[in-house]
């Protein structure tokens, strides 16, 4: 990742500005989430995993989107009074934005620009496909809760599909090997 990526303005969901350079020496996996999904459960597991991986310097950063079929329809509010009351989530959120379209936030041009490629994507593209749901670029984000993993250095070093839960082994495996480097 560029030093121009962690310079990109975000905004956090309590409206406080923000950038990734905040988060500097530490391993990122950035996350677009709803509140309205299938595969919302996932909250719960990437909050199990920040809790469990924070100490040793991970972040979880979650971004809502309102991308696919209407999803996450709600405010920011909202997002943060879904995700505390049915989650717990103590992760880092930020304020909804586009990840895909005219609209792409320039956090998400960067990173799939940078990450092209999806580890377990095929799977869930083709069960997508049984919904009539195709995706016209394979470089844009599938769905809610693909995964984006960040080193300690800035580099997006992997990208996971959507169903890749927060337990799944690839995932944690790829985690693990960064913790396990110095900033």
């Amino acid at each position: 990742m560029s030093n121009s990526l962690y310079d990109i303005p975000l905004k956090q969901i309590d409206g406080s500005a923000s950038r990734l350079g905040d988060y500097r020496g530490k391993v990122l996996l950035v996350v677009n989430v709803a509140s309205k999904c299938g595969l919302t459960p996932q909250y719960e597991g990437l909050e199990k995993l920040y809790q469990s991986k924070k100490s040793q310097g991970l972040e979880v950063l979650g971004f809502p989107a309102n991308n696919f079929r209407e999803q996450e329809p709600g405010s920011d509010a909202d997002i943060v009074e879904f995700c505390s009351v049915n989650y717990d989530v103590h992760f880092p959120l930020f304020s909804k934005i586009s990840v895909v379209g005219a609209d792409q936030h320039p956090l998400y041009a960067e990173l799939t620009a940078t990450q092209p490629e999806t580890t377990g994507e095929g799977p869930f593209r083709e069960r997508l496909k049984g919904y009539g749901i195709e995706s016209a670029n394979t470089t844009d984000v599938l769905w809610n809760f693909e995964k984006f993993l960040i080193d300690r250095h800035g580099k997006v070093v992997a990208r996971f599909a959507p169903d890749v839960a927060a337990d799944d082994p690839r995932l944690l495996e790829a985690i693990e090997v960064q913790l396990a480097k110095e900033a």
